[in-house]
C-alpha cells in the first residue's frame, strides 16, 4: 500500500463519498437492486430531518453526496431537498431510473450548479437492458437521455452494472456516451439485494472479467467508483484507491436514517447507529464501534499466502459476505480463483450460509410490473 492508502484505510474525519439513500419507494423491480426497493418505507425521514442531515454534513464539511434510492425522484421534497444541499454548499450526485427526467425536469435539473445525473442502463439493446430493469424501461432511459441532452445538461453519466450479458457491450456503451456528451461509469455487480438470488448467474465470468481489466486499464477516463479494485491483483492497479472504503472513506445512510458501513451490505451487522441518535451522524461517523473496528489493521487471512494480497486487499466485504464467504476469505471472484475454490469447498462441507436480505422492501408479485424471467445467456 501507498501511504496515503495506509492513511485512508485508518478513517477520514468526514467521508469522501457519502451514499445516502432517499426512499426505498421504486416503479421498478431490478433483479439486481442492492436495497431490495420498491415499497416506501413508512419511517421515512421528514423533510426537516433530511435537511438536518444535510446541515451536519455541511458542518463537517462532505464535498458531495450520492444519492440513490429507490427511485428518489419519487419523493415529493426531490427538489427542495436538492436545492437546500446546493445552498448549503454539499454537492448532489444522484442516482435514477430515468423515468421522471422528463423534459420540463431536465431543464429545470439542467439550471442547478453542483447537481450530477446519473442514468442506469444496463444493455446497450432493448433485450440485454429490460431482462434486468424491466420491460419498457430502455426506451425510457433513452427518452430521458433526450431530454438531458436537449435542455443542454452537461455531461451527464451513464451508469451500467456489469452482468455477464452486457460486459461485452463496453465498445457500444462507450459509443453511446460520446453520442450524448456523457460519460460512461461502469460499476461492479455485488450479490447483495435481489441481487443475493441472481448473483451465481448473472456476475461475469473468469475471462469477461480478465477482458474488463484491460479494457479499463487503456480508458481510465471510463468511472468506476473503485468497485473493480479485486482486479489489480492481476498486474498494474486500475485508477482508484484500490481499497476497501467501509466505514474508512465511505458509507451509507438508509431511508430511515440507519447507517450503514458499505451501501452493498444492507445488514443488520453492518449497521452502525442511526441519524436519530444522540450525536447524529457525525457521531456515528467518528466513534462508532463498528467503523472504529474496520479502521483497524486487517488479517489477510486465506489470503496470507497470496503475493497479490496488497494489490487487492482481498477484494469485497459485500461480496463474501453475501455468498457466505468469512470476510477473510478470498473474494469470491478472486481472480486466481481462489474464491471460487473456497464457495466450492464450503458447498462439500453442506452449503454456505447466505445471510438473507435484513430488510426487503420489494414489492409483493403481481403488484406493480411483474417480474421479467432473466435468460442466462
Amino acid at each position: 500500500m501507498t501511504a496515503l492508502t495506509d492513511q485512508l484505510a485508518q478513517g477520514l474525519n468526514s467521508p469522501i463519498c457519502l451514499t445516502w439513500e432517499w426512499t426505498y419507494a421504486c416503479d421498478l423491480q431490478c433483479v439486481h437492486c442492492l436495497s431490495s426497493s420498491g415499497r416506501r418505507d413508512p419511517r421515512e425521514l421528514s423533510t426537516e430531518e433530511m435537511k438536518g442531515i444535510v446541515d451536519q454534513l455541511a458542518e463537517m464539511q462532505v464535498f458531495y453526496v450520492n444519492i440513490g434510492g429507490g427511485e428518489p425522484m419519487l419523493r415529493p421534497d426531490f427538489f427542495e431537498i436538492v436545492e437546500y444541499c446546493v445552498e448549503r454548499g454539499v454537492g448532489v450526485k444522484f442516482s435514477t431510473n430515468g423515468g421522471r427526467i422528463t423534459a420540463e425536469n431536465a431543464k429545470r435539473l439542467a439550471a442547478m450548479d453542483y447537481v450530477d445525473i446519473q442514468i442506469s442502463l444496463d444493455g446497450v439493446d432493448e433485450e440485454t437492458n429490460d431482462l434486468i430493469r424491466g420491460e419498457g424501461t430502455h426506451a425510457r432511459v433513452r427518452q430521458a437521455m433526450d431530454h438531458l441532452k436537449a435542455a443542454g445538461y452537461p455531461q451527464f453519466k451513464l451508469s451500467v452494472v456489469m452482468t455477464r450479458q452486457n460486459v461485452d457491450q463496453v465498445d457500444a456503451y462507450e459509443a453511446l456516451a460520446d453520442e450524448y456528451g456523457a460519460e460512461l461509469r461502469l460499476t461492479r455487480f455485488r450479490p447483495s439485494g435481489r441481487g443475493i438470488d441472481t448473483w451465481h448467474e448473472l456476475h461475469p465470468t473468469s475471462e469477461q472479467q480478465v477482458r474488463l481489466y484491460h479494457w479499463l486499464l487503456e480508458r481510465p477516463h471510463v468511472l468506476t467508483g473503485d468497485s473493480f479494485f479485486h482486479l489489480s491483483a492481476l498486474g498494474e492497479p486500475l485508477p482508484g484507491l484500490n481499497l476497501c472504503g467501509a466505514g474508512r472513506v465511505v458509507c451509507l445512510i438508509d431511508p430511515v436514517g440507519d447507517v450503514y458501513a458499505c451501501p452493498f451490505v444492507l445488514h443488520d451487522e453492518f449497521m452502525a447507529g442511526s441519524v436519530r441518535d444522540e450525536g447524529g451522524f457525525a457521531a456515528i461517523w467518528r466513534s462508532s464501534d463498528l467503523f472504529t473496528s474496520l479502521r483497524e489493521p486487517s488479517s489477510p487471512g486465506a489470503c496470507a499466502s497470496c503475493g497479490s494480497f496488497d494489490a487487492c486487499g482481498g477484494g469485497c466485504m459485500a461480496a463474501k459476505f453475501f455468498t457466505g464467504l468469512p470476510l477473510d476469505a478470498p473474494d469470491p471472484e478472486c481472480v486466481f480463483g481462489y474464491g471460487e475454490e473456497a464457495l466450492k469447498a464450503l458447498d462439500a462441507d453442506g452449503g454456505a450460509v447466505r445471510p438473507t436480505v435484513s430488510h426487503d422492501h420489494s414489492k409483493p408479485i403481481g403488484v406493480g410490473r411483474k417480474r421479467i424471467p432473466v435468460t442466462i445467456l
